[in-house]
């Protein structure tokens, strides 16, 4: 027998009064046990179709079935089967983080005992036992993210949603938190539906990513596979002076297609032909006497695949560009 998708969309559409369709006729499944990331640029959609999918925004048209239930017409029964950590953590700085879990069991209406034990357990799975009854205005940022998706998790939801929650953390703190979500998916079985501002977290843990721009999903499927699309490498370059960027971009042009440079000021190309054109590529520079500040080859990452796909760089990636043509 088929197990359902955990999260089932269909043609999701919202559409502000006076405004543009900020989700445009998504469709986009999340099966129990995935890791499904959701990446694009500010404004592209992705906070939105969260509030829908958590029912905190009603969707303009399209469907969605949330742990089998209607967003619109079985609001009540989606949040009793979904937890979220959204951008911005809903703590009181005057409680404790075993006063916020408690409150959380209790709005969750667990029984008494319950409501204790799962207190203590989660605590101890998300390393806050020793901070557990002081007040939250004391904890780290990381504590306090830590924190959020303990709460989320105290009536042990089917499915969690995950809007950015390692941004502005410390290595150490985002690595802890991975280990949690990697630990939540794989041996309890929950859906993770995950936004991120860092690829390479995407990467690191998605089972599959879909990619949205301007409201509509412009690419989907395992990091894997995304790279494999885009396929070849591409050398980038920069000239020490910009006046020399016509010729060395005419020297680059001659071994593959122009795409959005990483660096400010760069030009850069996808090589037809893979790395085997790379000393005449230094051949060919050094005739024109141009002279390079920086020459970098870069593998296929989901960076290229987003620069591909919406024409620049998502925010915190670590890219530079800002806006390009679009590409394949």
């Amino acid at each position: 027998m088929t197990t359902p998708p955990a999260i089932d969309v269909r043609a999701l559409t919202r559409v502000f009064k006076n405004g543009p369709r900020a989700v445009d006729a998504v469709d986009l499944e999340v099966q129990p046990g995935e890791i499904f990331g959701f990446l694009g640029p500010n404004g592209a959609g992705k906070s939105t179709t969260i509030l829908m999918l958590t029912t905190l925004l009603p969707p303009t048209s399209g469907t969605a079935l949330v742990a089998g239930y209607d967003i619109v017409k079985e609001g009540r029964h989606v949040r009793a089967a979904i937890g979220a950590a959204l951008q911005e953590a809903g703590l009181d700085p005057l409680l404790s983080g075993r006063d916020h879990l408690f409150l959380q069991a209790a709005l969750h209406s667990l029984p008494g005992r319950e409501r204790a034990r799962r207190v203590d357990l989660l605590l101890e799975q998300f390393g806050l036992v020793e901070a557990a009854e002081r007040k939250v205005m004391g904890y780290s940022g990381g504590m306090k993210r830590r924190l959020d998706l303990a709460m989320s998790l105290i009536h042990r939801p089917r499915i969690l949603f995950l809007d950015e929650p390692t941004t502005g953390l410390d290595p150490q703190s985002r690595s802890a938190i991975w280990a949690e979500v990697r630990k939540l998916a794989r041996e309890e079985g929950v859906a993770v539906f995950l936004t991120t501002q860092y690829l390479e977290e995407a990467d690191a843990l998605s089972d599959r990513i879909a990619i949205i721009d301007h409201g509509r999903i412009v690419a989907e499927g395992t990091p894997v596979s995304l790279k494999a699309e885009i396929g070849r490498p591409s050398v980038e370059a920069t000239a020490v002076d910009a006046v020399d960027n016509s010729a060395l971009a005419d020297v680059l042009t001659q071994f593959g297609d122009e795409v959005p440079a990483r660096s400010k000021g760069a030009i850069a190309v996808r090589l037809a032909h893979g790395t085997v054109d790379l000393a005449e590529i230094v051949r060919l520079i050094d005739g024109r006497g141009l002279r390079i500040a920086a020459l970098n080859l870069h593998e296929p990452t989901l960076d290229d695949v987003f620069l591909a796909k919406t024409g620049h760089s998502l925010e915190g990636s670590g890219g530079s560009v800002e806006s390009a043509p679009n590409g394949a």
